[in-house]
């Protein structure tokens, strides 16, 4: 495919964070976008207002009509994400009339290839290095184009652009495979929980497919592998392996000397080179200083300088539903969270309760997907049931079908707590009159992040 000649481009699931970063890319070249969601979002609007042409109706006769006209690659490009489901009108529009369709990671590997690429996958952690790794080389001065899986604040977009740096920095995304289409110059695995096993099957299967993505890393290159991950390179690559952890000595990157300094955090960081002093955070949760070290350390291995590593983690903002706080007075703090495994919202949990100790932490928390509620139910009771209160809402089902017997339910039974509640989304608000929450957390990876204004605003109302 040649992409100096693509003058059109049409997306099915546009408003996704992945899609919308390539579609933002694709924009920025001065070629037609337009595409498809099922719901408008304030992510939607903004890439409306970005000059693209988007509807929310899944009907064939809304799809341009320069696009009708010209199916033929690679003037006209179609592309799809997996979680579009088969019996959608649109892309059987597309498939009936002999387009040729991509997946949106089979693209983001194309465009790469031209870049030396530094990629971050893990099952949890990789939307947050792989934006911290791009402010580095932003402020570093090395500059980067970056396509991110999340709404960096202190860029205020999910795309890093530029004409000059040869880097690229990219989320590896493990769903359907997706990081099997990179091609990576250097790599960080964060983290190998086991997750989407509707895709995998199982455990064993989710590390090969791990595995399988370091392997694809340039051979005698480097790799950032989180401290005690099973996970085995093949050795004919001969690559340069490397480690990090947040505290653990045994590490060949961690952090020493920590300490809170606000919401954030300041530490040393340990390297095979020597020590690096006096980092500092502007983000909080003690999650995000091995996030840092893993970023840190990665540019650092790319051949970045101190001082341009200690600005760039100085400069991260942050990201949209990542530990965002949101509400921060009268004794009332609240945040909000994409954690939707058991372990992440164990992590989310734990850092609250080491920055705010002793204070009453009160989680609304809405499942994502069927599959994922049936594999993990007693892994989210337990994870829950570390909060003091607890407000359940219904099942996000996002792409996939109702499972017989599986529902919010299924956890809440589960759940040891004296104070919870199963609750729907057009209730929330109201619920919360119940309860007199000092750290509020909202959890989930569905759309419970567009519940976030309203929460806002009845907090504005009832916090004195």
């Amino acid at each position: 495919m040649l992409l100096d000649r693509i003058q059109r481009v049409y997306f099915l699931g546009i408003g996704g964070i992945g899609m919308s970063s390539l579609a933002r890319f694709f924009r920025s070249r001065g070629i037609a976008v337009a595409g498809y969601d099922r719901t408008q979002t304030r992510l939607t609007l903004e890439l409306e207002s970005e000059g693209m042409n988007i509807h929310y109706q899944d009907n064939p006769d809304l799809i341009p009509f320069a696009i009708q006209k010209h199916p033929a690659e690679p003037e006209t490009l179609i592309i799809y994400t997996p979680a579009i489901p088969r019996e959608m009108a649109e892309l059987n529009y597309f498939i009936d009339n002999g387009y040729l369709l991509h997946k949106r990671a089979e693209i983001l590997g194309l465009i790469t290839r031209s870049y030396d690429t530094l990629a971050v996958a893990g099952t949890h952690g990789k939307s947050t290095v792989t934006a911290m790794i791009a402010q580095i080389l932003i402020e570093s001065g090395a500059g980067c184009t970056a396509f991110l899986g999340a709404i960096s604040k202190s860029i205020n977009s999910n795309l890093v652009l530029s004409d000059q740096s040869a880097w690229a920095v990219v989320e590896a995304d493990e769903f359907d495979r997706s990081f099997l289409r990179l091609d990576p110059m250097m790599a960080c695995v964060t983290s190998m929980d086991p997750d989407h096993l509707d895709i995998y099957g199982d455990y064993e299967t989710l590390v090969q497919g791990f595995t399988d993505f370091v392997n694809r890393v340039k051979p005698q290159s480097q790799l950032l592998i989180k401290h005690g991950l099973r996970l085995r390179p093949d050795p004919s690559q001969k690559h340069n392996v490397f480690t990090y952890s947040l505290n653990d000595a045994d590490s060949d990157y961690y952090a020493t000397n920590i300490v809170q300094v606000d919401l954030g955090y300041r530490f040393d960081m340990v390297t095979p080179k020597g020590k690096v002093d006096s980092i500092l955070t502007s983000v909080p949760g003690i999650t995000n200083v091995e996030n840092a070290i893993a970023a840190a350390a990665l540019t650092m291995i790319a051949g970045i300088n101190v001082d341009g590593i200690r600005k760039g983690v100085r400069a991260f903002s942050g990201l949209e539903r990542r530990f965002d706080v949101r509400f921060n007075k009268g004794g009332v703090v609240y945040i909000d969270d994409y954690a939707h495994h058991p372990n992440e919202i164990n992590a989310l949990i734990n850092s609250i309760r080491l920055l705010f100790p002793g204070r009453k932490i009160t989680g609304i928390f809405q499942p994502h997907l069927y599959s994922r509620t049936r594999d993990f139910a007693t892994g989210f009771a337990e994870s829950l049931g570390k909060l003091d209160e607890l407000i359940l809402l219904d099942l996000y089902p996002a792409r996939e079908k109702p499972l017989p017997g599986v529902d919010s339910g299924m956890i809440f039974d589960l759940i040891d707590l004296k104070y919870k509640q199963l609750c729907t989304k057009e209730n929330l608000i109201g619920s919360l009159e119940l309860y007199k929450p000092e750290v509020l957390l909202t959890i989930g990876a569905g759309d419970i992040g567009q519940m976030c204004d309203q929460i806002i605003k009845y907090l504005d109302e009832h916090v004195a």
